[in-house]
């Protein structure tokens, strides 16, 4: 029996080992989707034994296929953006309690409690569709501060602004979660020095911008807000957790998340610690999706478990560097 709650607790490596391999083993026979990749690999899920093992599924498959353990058994289908005519992402989410739960013991792991702050965001084009998993994390993230009613601002900046002032005259810390072409928007128009503030950039430069790496985007903002660094959000359509760094351009995973680079001559083998290589990401939490999921971008892996972000191979949704080429 799996349990989300025994997910979310992992402390050890050990104790991920044995949750991952209890996960494989369930969504290799429930998901079947998932199921029919690995049969077409000519993959036993019963002869998987560690976790290099395990064979990630394209993150493809979420634009054609329904990824789910419990068919057409869905609370919530999560959307991926995209330009007109094409075909975005699906993620059907069984339900919408687990994504919740992660959110909080992943606030607590990268923020801590929720009263101790203020959030607001600065989410245009998310927050103006329906389906974004972004906008759900952050109006739950809102709630459980159990804050006054809170907008997305969208193009209102000057309001932003006013309230941002307000709110640094108060003793809680504040988290200001943007997509990155709004908050150069902001920065340009009302430059202040931020005080007490985790100011958060989620990507998305798509369609809007002169495409900019995000080291160049986070001089922007730091010498506009006189902030000593700025904090970056990776999380995508397909997974219900996130990874963030904390102005080191390093990524750090929960203890239910993590990050396995692929070489990108052969999808099923591995490259070791510190060569180049596709981002396959574990997320424990999609339990009832799929967990195992090669992503399209590129990345690098440094100590602790953390990660960088290279670029990608083509231009797939990913919150966490949309469009941030590399310099």
């Amino acid at each position: 029996m799996i349990n989300i709650k025994d997910i979310l607790n992992i402390s050890s490596n050990a104790d991920f080992k044995e949750q991952t391999l209890k996960v494989f083993k369930f969504q290799a026979e429930n998901c079947d989707i998932y199921k029919r990749f690995l049969n077409f690999l000519n993959i036993n899920p019963n002869e998987i034994n560690s976790i290099e093992e395990i064979p990630f599924m394209p993150i493809s498959f979420f634009k054609s296929f329904k990824i789910l353990t419990q068919v057409d058994s869905y609370e919530k289908i999560f959307t991926s953006s995209g330009t007109t005519g094409e075909n975005t992402s699906r993620h059907f989410v069984h339900q919408l309690s687990v994504y919740h739960k992660e959110l909080d013991a992943g606030f607590k792991h990268f923020f801590g409690n929720y009263e101790d702050y203020h959030i607001f965001s600065l989410l245009p084009a998310y927050a103006e569709r329906t389906g974004s998993s972004l906008i759900e994390m952050v109006e739950y993230w809102k709630k459980q501060t159990k804050q006054p009613a809170s907008e997305h601002y969208l193009y209102n900046h000057k309001k932003l602004y006013e309230d941002l002032l307000k709110a640094q005259s108060e003793k809680k810390k504040i988290i200001l979660i943007g997509v990155s072409f709004a908050l150069i928007d902001f920065a340009e128009s009302f430059p202040f020095e931020m005080k007490n503030t985790i100011l958060i950039e989620t990507g998305g430069m798509k369609g809007r911008k002169k495409e900019i790496t995000r080291e160049e985007l986070h001089s922007i903002l730091k010498d506009a807000f006189k902030l000593d660094k700025i904090y970056s959000e990776y999380g995508m359509t397909e997974l219900l957790s996130q990874a963030y760094s904390t102005g080191e351009q390093l990524f750090s995973t929960p203890p239910w998340m993590r990050i396995l680079l692929r070489d990108t001559e052969d999808p099923l083998s591995l490259v070791p610690h510190g060569k180049t290589g596709g981002i396959n990401v574990i997320d424990l939490a999609n339990l009832y999706s799929c967990s195992f999921i090669a992503t399209d971008d590129l990345g690098r892996m440094h100590d602790n478990n953390q990660f960088e972000i290279l670029g990608r191979f083509d231009n797939s949704d990913v919150r966490g560097c949309n469009l941030m080429v590399v310099g």
